[in-house]
């Protein structure tokens, strides 16, 4: 009993965190705290190791190059997923700078499992959104401002309830079987990371690839970002 309630302690803080950084997806603030590298480094700290936090989130971001939140697409909803994987990679990293292996790679599963699924999330979210504003279209035609907030804040407040549901379901799924598969996992830890961090690697080169090809001027920005962050890296070493 102890066992299990040390284990939900977090389920509250990380729920409630993915449910804030779900938010700023689309509703409010759209500050980039939503990025998987920022989420699931905010994940990772709050449950004391933001390093394998960090280090998920890096892993997801380059996912998350192949699916850019534009237009009215349905895309994958990272903000919340972000922050459950980033828990999830903190699970046995509290005294580490690296996530255990077998945490590692459940959380960068569970991340893209929760991202598609926050994707359908979201289109429900909007569907709602819709079935309140359709009563109420001759105020908002009108421009009836007390119609206008509120359509904002149920909205919003919606999409609050939204990310914590999700974020909060996903821990509590993730994390037990995170812990089992730490215990169990047997294949060299750098070669399971190395497998990780290709296959990564290699969907964030295809869809740089990608943008090469259909972007104006993408390939200066690239070449310019590279060597300033370069830059920073040696100044700071």
């Amino acid at each position: 009993m102890t066992e299990l309630f040390a284990a939900l302690v977090p389920l509250v803080p990380v729920a409630l965190l993915a449910g804030v950084v779900g938010l700023d997806v689309v509703s409010f603030p759209q500050a980039m705290i939503s990025r998987p590298i920022v989420g699931a480094t905010l994940g990772g700290a709050f449950l004391g190791a933001p390093e394998a936090g960090l280090v998920c989130g890096t892993a997801l971001e380059c996912l998350a190059l192949e699916s850019l939140p534009v237009g009215a697409s349905r895309y994958p909803e990272w903000g919340s997923a972000s922050v459950v994987a980033g828990a999830v990679a903190a699970v046995g990293a509290t005294n580490s700078s690296f996530p255990d292996v077998g945490a590692f790679a459940v959380a960068v599963l569970v991340g893209i499992v929760t991202a598609w699924i926050g994707g359908w999330t979201m289109v429900q979210h909007r569907q709602l959104i819709a079935r309140f504003a359709r009563p109420r279209l001759d105020q908002l035609a009108a421009g009836s401002r007390n119609t206008v907030v509120g359509l904002q804040v149920f909205g919003m407040t919606l999409d609050l309830v939204r990310g914590v549901l999700l974020g909060g379901l996903m821990y509590c799924v993730a994390r037990p079987v995170a812990t089992l598969v730490n215990a169990f996992w047997t294949v060299d830890e750098d070669l399971s990371r190395a497998v990780i961090v290709a296959s990564v690697a290699a969907v964030a080169a295809a869809a740089v690839w990608k943008d090469f090809h259909a972007i104006s001027g993408t390939r200066r920005l690239f070449v310019v970002s590279l060597a300033v962050g370069t830059l920073l890296v040696v100044a700071g070493a």
